[in-house]
């Protein structure tokens, strides 16, 4: 075979060159600011019906729209600040989050009116965006099993962040209301801005690399980075589409099931206190912290199949919350639910390791952030649609309905793949 025809069969190579690898208790550090800084944000939300009182709104009627005001916001913005982080840096755009966010507090916890702590939640979600800034951080200085390692921590921070926050916020009301502690949890993403600042600034975007949404970046992002790519590569954009489509469906249909929970178990369980209510509230995200390692490790290699089983849970899980009929049976589709949420949360994490190569980190983790929120947001409207017009059942059945779709739409091709190597014939010896 000649060089020439050599060179036309043979695929690109990719040149690489080490990259400095963020430490264990980088990454570890990068999770516990996370952590810390998503306290107000996550914590405060469930007490709006108790915050818009002090601002005039006696009957807490805005609180359902106020409630998805940052997430509507963040969505708008994550791709934006995404691209800005891959073009000044990483780390810089991490510190103008956690910061942003901090000044976002404060103004909600001095507030004296509904218009000016409207005004603070979108300030919260313009600016803020701490979980997409720290995943484009972890992407520029790691890559394959060691980033989605690293994004599986994250999401174990966002889990334990989201099953303790409330009981802080709920301890601390007796003596601080939740409006005021605003201002007093704005002291979290400052100590967590404090802390950034001492890690290193990550290699910045490859060569060649292109932008979260697929697309080749301008010649401004041309600094020297980890993969030095071949002029003219662009990666497949395929397996990025059906990531976003992925991470809407995964948000919308578990995070419909969070607004009227508390409302269906007085429903379905009825006496049942609040401290139960809580514990029921919080065990999907219990099990994704206990399970979540050894997930990754079970799955890292076959992702979709993770993500087909997880969405089948999540239906059978959304589906058994309206017949459960006693405290067992509840905690049970519960953990089956929670069992979804790992596997959906771990395999996506995977997913995205996998398009982080060859692209902008930055870029990349603000589409998907963009995606998960328009997800949350779509979710939150159907579950208020639904729960004004059939009751607290009814974002179940739309969230059973959605996973199925999904979970059969990801499994049918796995499916035909395996009966296609059944079928085959055995190459000769």
């Amino acid at each position: 075979m000649s060089t020439a025809t050599s060179r036309r069969t043979e695929p690109a190579v990719v040149e690489t060159k080490a990259r400095p690898a963020l430490a264990r208790r980088q990454v570890h550090a990068v999770a516990g600011c996370y952590f810390v800084a998503s306290f107000a944000a996550l914590g405060l939300p469930p007490y709006l019906t108790e915050v818009l009182p002090e601002l005039g709104d006696g009957a807490a009627r805005w609180a359902g729209l106020l409630y998805v005001v940052p997430t509507l916001f963040g969505a708008l913005g994550a791709p934006l600040w995404g691209r800005l982080a891959d073009r000044f840096g990483r780390k810089r755009l991490l510190l103008r989050a956690q910061l942003g966010l901090a000044a976002a507090f404060l103004l909600a916890g001095w507030a004296d009116s509904l218009a000016t702590f409207a005004a603070a939640l979108v300030v919260q979600g313009v600016l803020g965006g701490t979980f997409a800034a720290s995943n484009g951080y972890l992407g520029a200085a790691l890559e394959g099993h060691s980033l989605s390692r690293a994004l599986t921590l994250m999401q174990g921070s966002a889990r334990a962040a989201l099953v303790f926050a409330p009981i802080v916020v709920g301890a601390l009301t007796p003596w601080l209301s939740p409006h005021r502690q605003y201002a007093l949890l704005a002291v979290l993403p400052l100590a967590a801005a404090l802390m950034l600042a001492k890690l290193p600034e990550p290699d910045a975007a490859p060569v060649g690399a292109v932008q979260g949404d697929g697309t080749a970046p301008g010649a401004e992002v041309t600094e020297p980075a980890g993969p030095v790519l071949p002029a003219g590569y662009t990666p497949d954009a395929r397996p990025l589409r059906a990531l976003y489509a992925l991470e809407f469906a995964f948000v919308f249909s578990t995070v419909i099931s969070f607004p009227y929970l508390i409302s269906l178990i007085s429903q379905q369980l009825p006496g049942t206190g609040p401290l139960v209510s809580g514990v029921l509230f919080a065990l999907p995200h219990l099990c994704y912290l206990v399970a979540a390692m050894g997930v990754h490790r079970a799955f890292r290699n076959r992702p979709r199949t993770g993500i087909a089983l997880g969405f089948g849970c999540i239906a059978a899980g959304l589906a058994g919350h309206g017949l459960a009929g006693s405290l067992a049976s509840f905690i049970a589709v519960r953990l089956v639910l929670g069992a979804g949420l790992t596997l959906g949360l771990v395999c996506l994490s995977v997913l995205a390791a996998d398009c982080a190569k060859g692209r902008a980190p930055g870029g990349l983790f603000g589409s998907i952030e963009f995606f998960s929120k328009a997800g949350a947001v779509a979710a939150g409207v159907a579950a208020t649609a639904g729960n004004d017009w059939f009751g607290p059942v009814a974002p179940l059945l739309t969230g059973t309905a959605i996973a199925v779709a999904t979970g059969l739409a990801t499994a049918a091709p796995l499916l035909a793949r395996t009966l296609r190597t059944r079928r085959s014939p055995r190459c000769p010896h």
